[in-house]
């Protein structure tokens, strides 16, 4: 998919294994391996304490980039920017929040909620958004100001 082989990397070059990135997501260490073979999605909240826990950026996570990390980041996410900047996308292509879902594949509802911020997004939403749309992930969760688009 997109994030397996980056995680794994990080990890081994930090010496990390994988019985402590599970207990840093409180999860089991089965899951860490079943999140680098890609068989399981990570939520994005486990995806981002990822990018915390090495100091890299999530573009850089999902292959958006080789720069692991952007001078200004931020930690964690920020929820109020992240409605703000999906709702911005979205109009900056003048689409109806209908067309993105479509788009997207996913229904409308995810969109408005995610634009009210009612709504968390699932991690392929994010990585799917970005990628059709060349923006970056750590700009459209709030991580860095300045948007970053991919190429």
């Amino acid at each position: 998919m997109f994030y397996g082989e980056k995680l794994k990397n990080l990890r081994e070059e930090q010496d990390v294994m994988q019985k402590d990135l599970a207990k840093l997501l409180n999860i089991s260490r089965s899951m860490v391996g079943r999140y680098e073979n890609e068989y399981v999605i990570i939520p994005l909240k486990h995806l981002i304490k990822i990018c915390d826990y090495f100091n890299v950026s999530l573009d850089y996570i999902f292959n958006f980039t080789n720069i692991k990390h952007y001078s200004l980041d931020k930690k964690g996410l920020i929820k109020d920017k992240l409605k703000v900047r999906i709702k911005e996308v979205r109009l900056d292509k003048n689409l109806t929040q209908s067309e993105l879902a479509d788009i997207l594949n996913v229904s409308t509802s995810v969109i408005a909620g995610a634009e009210q911020g009612r709504r968390s997004i699932a991690t392929p939403f994010l990585y799917d958004l970005c990628k059709k749309y060349n923006v970056s992930a750590d700009y459209l969760l709030g991580r860095i100001d300045e948007p970053k688009y991919l190429k």
